[in-house]
Order: structure tokens, then sequence, then C-alpha cells
């Protein structure tokens, strides 16, 4: 199920309003903002990789005008390491997860926090 349609421009005094749940809300936030979606599908997480996925394999545009890279890695260890890997190479990167898998990530994320520049 596409639930991502192209902006739209409207007048100021209508609005667009859409039911959906929260992982499609993240994804749609997530699709449009980022450059690199680095994913490892794992529940509950998956809806928002799938929809990535989805609307990068339709040709679907983020704000930016690009079409994201989604690339499936084999663990979230390899997703976390994605992330970090783009994100030196100075795209705007994203991942999906669960309160699981970010345990996973902290090693990766310890390390792209100590590479921060001031």
């Amino acid at each position: 199920m596409n639930v991502l349609t192209p902006i739209v421009r409207v007048p100021a005094a209508t609005h667009v309003r859409a039911t959906m749940d929260g992982n499609t809300a993240c994804a749609h936030v997530a699709y449009r903002v980022n450059e690199v979606c680095a994913i490892y599908p794992i529940t509950p997480s998956s809806t928002m990789a799938e929809l990535a996925d989805e609307w990068a394999a339709d040709g679907l545009h983020n704000i930016w005008g690009g079409i994201p890279v989604v690339q499936e890695m084999q663990s979230e260890g390899g997703a976390a390491g994605a992330v970090h890997g783009a994100l030196q190479s100075g795209a705007l990167t994203t991942t999906f997860t669960s309160s699981q898998g970010l345990l996973l990530m902290l090693p990766n994320m310890f390390k792209i926090a100590g590479e921060l520049t001031a």
C-alpha cells in the first residue's frame, strides 16, 4: 500500500490531513528529509523500512529533489555501520530499528558521537 503522495501546493486556508499509524508517519518524514536509508527490517519497525524501500523503487523524490538510497543490510550492526559511513561522507542519513536493534547499534553510535566536530 503506497500511502505517500507527492506534495501538492494548496492555498494557505486549506489543510491536507491524513490518518495513519506512527510507523507510517515516521517513514513519511524520514524518507522526505534524508538521502540515505540503511535498513534492516526488524519488528516493529519493518513497516518503515518497507515503505521507504517501496517509495524509492517507485522513484518518489525527497524534499531535496533526489531519490534516497535505500540499502538493506545483513544485520542491525551492518545498518549502523552503513549509517556511520554515510554520515562520514556528509549524507543526511537514517535507519529504522527497534529497542533491541538500538542496543546492537550502541558501539557504532558511540563511535559516531565521538567523531562529531565541535
